[in-house]
């Protein structure tokens, strides 16, 4: 469904601050995988995600979705086949614009745009019943700015949004890692009812290695640029936390260096 093939990207080329953030990356994605990414600060993760996304261009490689190569696609071209959520909860929403305007401009992403803006009762019905899924009562709050919203709120529509249409990939950045614990638990259970009930190809970074390990079908590790491990099935089911330490130790020939993923 998706192959990234030996796709390399460096930043600030030939400067005293050349930086290698993907180093021969190669990673393939069948169609209803659900594949979580872990890795230590400056591995690669986000970079893997923007450019899959088209935010950046590639200096090197192939990026193929269903067969057709999108290496050289804008941005806006590939936003019709991706739904995003990004890590801060401000990112994926317009703080001025009601809820329901919100999901309005989601739904009709990549759609012809007109003269014609007004929401439909058809559309408000839907949005209505698509808000009751989330459980926040956000269903009657839909004339409400988005601005109103706590963190929580807000990325559990940006999630709604970005899976409103169903996209054919879904990539999620970092997407709880602003949140308080006990929100971060509601957004990841909505994110796995989401995904299994659309059954969406996802890509998911997170800093959490154990949420890592029990979201998803697969798990990925990167280390400067590439792939240093993959699991998936019963290697996945029984994997610990110190296992995948391990893992990296041996893969990357180094200690694993951050506090933050490992103590999430």
């Amino acid at each position: 469904m998706l192959r990234v093939l030996n796709v390399e990207k460096t930043f600030n080329k030939g400067t005293i601050n050349e930086k290698r953030a993907l180093n021969g990356l190669n990673l393939e994605l069948q169609d209803g995988d659900f594949v979580t990414v872990i890795g230590g600060n400056g591995a690669g993760k986000s970079t893997m995600l923007n450019v899959i996304a088209g935010v950046y261009p590639i200096d090197r490689g192939q990026i193929i979705l269903h067969g057709e190569n999108i290496s050289t696609w804008p941005e806006h071209k590939r936003a019709r086949f991706e739904g995003r959520v990004f890590q801060d909860p401000m990112k994926g929403t317009a703080a001025n614009m009601q809820i329901q305007e919100n999901l309005a401009m989601a739904y009709r992403r990549g759609l012809k745009r007109g003269l014609k803006w007004a929401i439909t009762k058809e559309e408000h019905a839907r949005y209505h019943e698509a808000l009751k899924t989330l459980n926040l009562g956000l269903e009657d709050r839909m004339t409400a700015k988005v601005g109103l919203l706590s963190g929580g709120q807000r990325q559990a529509l940006t999630l709604l949004m970005a899976t409103l249409r169903k996209p054919e990939l879904l990539l999620l950045d970092e997407h709880t890692a602003a949140l308080d614990p006990k929100t971060s638990a509601k957004v990841l259970e909505l994110t796995r009812q989401i995904v299994e009930e659309n059954k969406l190809t996802t890509l998911m970074i997170t800093h959490n290695m154990k949420d890592a390990i029990r979201m998803g079908n697969r798990l990925v590790m990167m280390h400067e640029g590439r792939i240093i491990y993959q699991a998936s099935g019963e290697e996945k089911e029984h994997l610990q936390v110190s296992e995948l330490l391990e893992k990296f130790e041996q893969a990357a020939g180094d200690a694993f260096a951050n506090d933050r993923m490992i103590l999430g």
